[in-house]
């Protein structure tokens, strides 16, 4: 079951969607119907700890990661709980993106 799921808008024709999988604890990014990619987390009462994130290379080079990296941290932030960035793609998407900062606790 998931407790959030949006429409991305897209460039192209292509349907892009984003969705938070509490019980498999990831967000994952569909494209078209196919999925994407997902950026796996660990939740705990205060915080969320994204430990890995990949997009499946047929969809690099499309900002497919950005978008679902987007996503899972305005969600976050939402839900008022932390950022921890334990992914190297996550962490990297927060080195460009300062207006996370005050929500991000550093490993």
């Amino acid at each position: 079951m998931s407790d959030a799921v949006r429409p991305e808008p897209s460039d192209g024709d292509e349907a892009i969607e984003i969705e938070r999988q509490d019980a498999a604890r990831r967000y994952v990014v569909t494209v078209d119907g196919v999925q994407a990619g997902v950026a796996v987390f660990v939740p705990s009462p205060s915080a969320v700890t994204f430990t890995h994130t990949v997009v499946d290379p047929a969809f690099g080079g499309r900002g497919i990661g950005s978008r679902l990296a987007k996503f899972a941290l305005d969600d976050t932030v939402a839900r008022g709980l932390r950022i921890v960035p334990r992914c190297p793609f996550i962490a990297e998407y927060l080195r460009h993106h300062a207006e996370y900062e005050s929500s991000v606790d550093w490993p």
